[in-house]
């Protein structure tokens, strides 16, 4: 269910996009965060700042790019997202000495600190490689092309949740013994 929540804004994006192009498409974007803000917050009575910098920045890009009439905006919100999440976590955990991958999962996962130090390195290595991506596609290539790259760059993510579920089972396989 939560997997569906998650997706079904870029889904309806690109349907929006395919029937009625970039700026039909950004508005209805707009409305799915701004729905599926809602259903989380109704789910979970709460929201994660993840969600509520995404909703943010998906209504703050979105309005540039149809008041603007210029669909570099919304092409680059990505960019703008993974590149603030990248230096969040490095922050975080390079000058305050917080792991918030910790924070917001240690009490659901019981991992050795080294393997939570190297868990955000590796969001901080994901999050850094799909803010320049999106960059690089968002920038010489056409809006159709990049709108295909945000439906199809799912691959991504989801290869990265996959290796980073192996890696941290492993773990939890040698904490049980």
């Amino acid at each position: 269910m939560r997997l569906l929540i998650d997706f079904f804004p870029i889904v309806l994006f690109f349907l929006a996009y395919q029937w009625q192009g970039i700026y039909v498409a950004t508005a209805v974007l707009m409305g799915a965060t701004l729905a599926q803000t809602a259903l989380i917050y109704a789910i979970d009575r709460r929201l994660q700042t993840l969600h509520k910098v995404t909703l943010l920045l998906v209504l703050a890009f979105g309005a540039l790019t149809l008041i603007l009439h210029d669909d570099r905006f919304i092409k680059w919100k990505p960019t703008v997202l993974y590149g603030a999440m990248a230096l969040a976590l490095a922050a975080a955990q390079g000058l305050w000495k917080k792991n918030v991958l910790q924070l917001l999962l240690g009490t659901q996962l019981r991992l050795p600190h080294s393997v939570w130090t190297r868990l955000t390195l590796a969001w901080v290595g994901y999050c850094l490689f799909m803010a320049a991506l999106n960059a690089y596609v968002a920038a010489f290539f056409s809006t159709d092309a990049w709108v295909d790259f945000k439906l199809w760059g799912y691959i991504f993510p989801v290869l990265f949740l996959i290796g980073q579920g192996v890696y941290v089972a492993r773990h939890l396989k040698d904490d049980m013994t």
